[in-house]
């Protein structure tokens, strides 16, 4: 898993009938000083994740299939990252580096 920030949505009206109903956002990941360390990437979200969100990534795609579930035809989306979860915010080495809120004693 990896955390990364929410940069934009991928809006699409024509796509496999397998991503139906599953949300699409751009997210660019972070290291441990919140800087940013590797191209922006597409993934699916299940966490319900706005722009500007810090989230955790699953980059496991055979978790990111489990979360994203089976069609209608009882076919498994294929997917290499999800995002599935929005992090409150993450420290390291006891500073406060990124969040969606701030720790008491940042």
């Amino acid at each position: 898993m990896r955390v990364a920030r929410v940069v934009g949505n991928v809006v699409s009206t024509i796509k496999d009938k397998g991503f139906y109903g599953h949300k699409l956002m751009i997210v660019e990941y972070l290291n441990e000083d919140g800087s940013t360390d590797a191209p922006r990437e597409i993934v699916f979200d299940v966490a319900d994740a706005s722009i500007g969100d810090i989230v955790l990534v699953c980059i496991d795609g055979g978790a990111s299939t489990m979360y994203l579930g089976e069609d209608s035809d009882g076919q498994g989306v294929i997917a290499d990252s999800t995002i599935c979860g929005v992090v409150d915010y993450t420290t390291f080495d006891g500073k406060y580096v990124a969040g969606n809120t701030t720790p008491q004693n940042a």
